[in-house]
């Protein structure tokens, strides 16, 4: 039942300043559809077609590209309230060049994206909400995607390393904070090779520059980059 995910629904960006009411409305009219997905478990596939994106409700997904010789290059990892597909699901016939990937057991809600496109003929009050806070989200997500490629610019594993720890340090406010990703899932969003990335992460570690410990990360001096 769709009701039963209301309360979790209002506290995501995508549905902000909407009642109940109009987010049940919303999701009938989107022909919106839960899914339960294991660890492991493809949401989408390269090379097919979707005309409908994916909120996560539960869990966390991964969107990755893998090249022909089975080489990964992690574009996000996508927790509860976070959207993935949507621009695939808004260019008719597009080809995915991504896999979604389930990163652990998680909840999603699917919804068509042409239903939300579509100019309501009654110009309702809901519905100019969530074509704002769509528009919002998919800000959100280009930022994103700008950092990612600000880190993978750089010259070395160690300047990539340090360019995304501090960015992770300045957008949580703290010089300790927690990464989303484990140390694969790192080097590949990074692009750079594990064994590499291990090395310098251990060099840094010597040097007097970070403390690490799994996902978390403890930032102590100054560096440059």
């Amino acid at each position: 039942m769709l009701e039963n995910y209301l309360f979790l629904l209002k506290d995501y960006p995508f549905f902000s300043g909407m009642t109940e009411a109009e987010m049940l409305s919303v999701l009938r009219c989107t022909d919106a559809q839960i899914l339960s997905k294991a660890k492991g478990t493809y949401l989408l596939r390269a090379g097919d077609c979707t005309t409908s994106m994916g909120l996560v409700l539960e869990g966390a997904v991964i969107v990755e590209q893998v090249d022909l010789w089975g080489h990964r290059n992690i574009m996000n990892k996508i927790e509860a309230g976070g959207f993935f597909g949507e621009s695939f699901a808004a260019t008719p016939g597009a080809v995915l060049n991504i896999n979604v990937v389930a990163a652990e057991s998680c909840e999603v809600l699917m919804l068509s994206i042409s239903r939300l496109l579509q100019v309501c003929s009654n110009a309702c009050e809901h519905h100019n909400k969530l074509i704002r806070n769509l528009v919002s989200v998919l800000a959100e997500k280009v930022l994103l995607f700008n950092a990612k490629i600000t880190h993978i610019s750089k010259r070395s594993t160690r300047e990539k390393l340090l360019s995304y720890l501090s960015s992770e340090a300045l957008r949580q406010g703290k010089r300790s904070f927690s990464i989303p990703f484990d140390r694969q899932q790192l080097a590949d969003y990074l692009c750079v090779d594990r064994a590499a990335m291990s090395s310098e992460l251990s060099k840094l570690q010597q040097e007097g520059i970070l403390k690490t410990n799994r996902k978390h990360f403890e930032l102590l001096t100054a560096v440059e980059l």
